[in-house]
This record gives structure tokens, sequence and C-alpha cells, in this order.
């Protein structure tokens, strides 16, 4: 077995030299719907229709209540319930579509939110059938603070964490895979993007040829700035510059911190480009080419059970924020 220390390197090389280099794996999920159409006719009269309505209206109340317990437990035990049945020791972590501090905002169609990872390392950790997590990222990234915050519940897992990038983990999605014990990424997934980006179109020029007047009214100097509404100052953008420069040094150093790199190799490749799988492990961005045999291949590796008896508990739609 190989003991977890966060990002030690003597770990993750011999972990590195049991994965084989084996074709990667896929699997889907489908979940399908069946009704079943029940047809009563009735000819015996007054008593017997008022007997069987007040029997079928006993057995819809019946199913209703039962349906609005169920629909309620799943939404107030969702976060102490376990995740494996029994059969299944990996918990399948998903970290899709663009990383938000809350739902609501933005209008993107899938999100991943700091909370909710929360939620689900939680259950994982605490249900005793689970040996560790499975990270499946599929991220171009989101706000740096949420990126974070999910890094770092990744990283203070007691539970050993194998990330595995599939089409992309960009920018925030790729600082999360980053937190992981072992990152995995096809040879064609675009990973990396360490870099920070606040363009936005400016309509000053638009608003005026449409009749369109910005009143600016607000206090403080700096209130407004970024409006699209006017063109930027040079002190504006001068000022602007220099947080995003904060920023990006901070994610540098994540980077480095997880990566267990010298932060010089980092700043070499932080020029916000990303790369395909096979360059990211030339760089030392991941640490093997593959999917998911080579995942239950680093599970082995970091636990007491065997190769064949790996098993991942695909995440079901309860666990999901959308």
């Amino acid at each position: 077995m190989v003991q977890r220390n966060r990002r030690a390197r003597q770990g993750r090389e011999v972990v590195r030299e049991i994965v084989p280099k084996a074709a990667p794996v896929g699997a889907a999920l489908y979940h399908g719907s069946h009704a079943t159409l029940v047809t009563m006719h009735v000819s015996f009269g007054r008593e017997l229709l008022s007997a069987i309505l007040k029997a079928f209206l006993t057995t819809v109340t019946v199913v209703a209540s039962i349906f609005v317990s169920v629909m309620l437990l799943i939404g107030f035990t969702d976060t102490t319930s376990s995740i494996s049945d029994g059969a299944c020791n990996i918990a399948v972590l998903p970290i899709d579509g663009t990383i938000l501090p809350f739902t609501g905002i933005g209008g993107f169609d899938l999100i991943t939110t700091p909370d909710w990872v929360a939620q689900f390392m939680d259950t994982a950790e605490s249900d005793p059938n689970i040996a560790g997590v499975l990270l499946e990222i599929n991220s171009p990234g989101g706000t740096p603070v949420a990126s974070e915050r999910i890094a770092q519940r990744i990283a203070d897992s007691s539970l050993p964490v194998v990330g595995l990038i599939g089409d992309i983990g960009a920018s925030g999605g790729y600082m999360v895979g980053t937190a992981s014990d072992f990152l995995i990424a096809s040879a064609m997934s675009d990973v990396g993007s360490i870099g920070v980006n606040m363009s936005y179109i400016e309509e000053s020029q638009k608003n005026e040829e449409e009749g369109l007047t910005y009143v600016q009214l607000m206090t403080g100097k700096y209130k407004d700035i970024g409006s699209p509404n006017r063109p930027i100052t040079d002190e504006e953008r001068e000022l602007l510059q220099a947080d995003l420069e904060i920023i990006h040094s901070e994610f540098i150093d994540i980077i480095a911190k997880y990566r267990e790199l010298p932060r010089t190799e980092v700043e070499l490749i932080a020029d916000g480009a990303s790369m395909p799988g096979r360059r990211a492990l030339e760089a030392d961005l991941i640490d093997a080419i593959g999917g998911r045999n080579q995942a239950r291949a680093a599970f082995a590796g970091f636990t007491e059970i065997n190769l064949d008896d790996i098993e991942f508990c695909e995440y079901q739609t309860s666990f999901l924020p959308f």
C-alpha cells in the first residue's frame, strides 16, 4: 500500500511505475422510465363504484405521500447518505462545466460549486465502503476563488484522490486537478491554460450610434471601472492589469505547490496557453496518459485493494447540483 502523503513525490513515482499503459476506456449511463397503464372498468352498481373510488383515492394518497417523503428525503439527506451500494469502492466526482461560487449566476447550463464538492467529499469520506475518489474533470475553468476552494478541499481529503481529465481541464479546471494525488489525461485532452482573463467588449461607440447615452452616477473614483459603456482610461487599465498579475502569481504558486514543481518551471509555461495531454506529460503538468484503466491501477497503488476489485461508484443525478 502506498501511504498517502499530500503530493509526496515518492508516492507518486511508485504509482507511476504500476500504472499500465493500457488503452483508455469510457463509460456511459442511460436512465429510462417505464409507465404502467392500468385500465379499470366498473359495471356493478353505485355501491361498488363508490368502494372502488374510495380505494383508488386512498391508493393515490398513499403513493403521493410516499413520493413526497422520498423527495424530501433526497433533498435533505443527500449530504449524509452513502455513495457505495456495498459493491463499489471508488466514488466518482464529476467536475463539469464552469466553476462558480454558487448556482444561478452567469446563465451557464453546467456548473460546479465549492459547496457541492465539499458535500460530496464529506459523504465519500464518511462512507466506510469508499476507499478513494476519482475526479472526472471536464471544465474550462471559472472564478479564481471558487477553483481554489475546490482544490483545497480535494487536497485536504483523507482519501486518495485521482484526477482524470477528459476533453478539457484548463485554467481553474486544471487547478482543481493538480490537487489530486495522481493526475491522468488523454493524449488529446486540453490541459493547462495557467492564466487569468478579464477581457470584455467595450460598447461606447455602438451606444453612440444607437443614440444611447451612458449617465455616470457614482461615488469613488473607480466604482464603475470596467464598464462596457465607456472607454477605459490608461490609469484604469494599469490598475486592472496589476490586479490580474496578483491573481496570476497566486495561480502559479498553487500549481507549483500541488505539482511539487519549482516555481520558475511553472512560470515558463504560465502564459495562458493550453496544450494536449501528451505535451502536458512532458511538462510534468500530469502524471500519466490514459483513462479509467490507468485510474484503476493508480487506486490499486494507493490502497490495499487488488486491481480486479477496484469498482467505481457511478455518480447519481441526485448528487448533482443541476
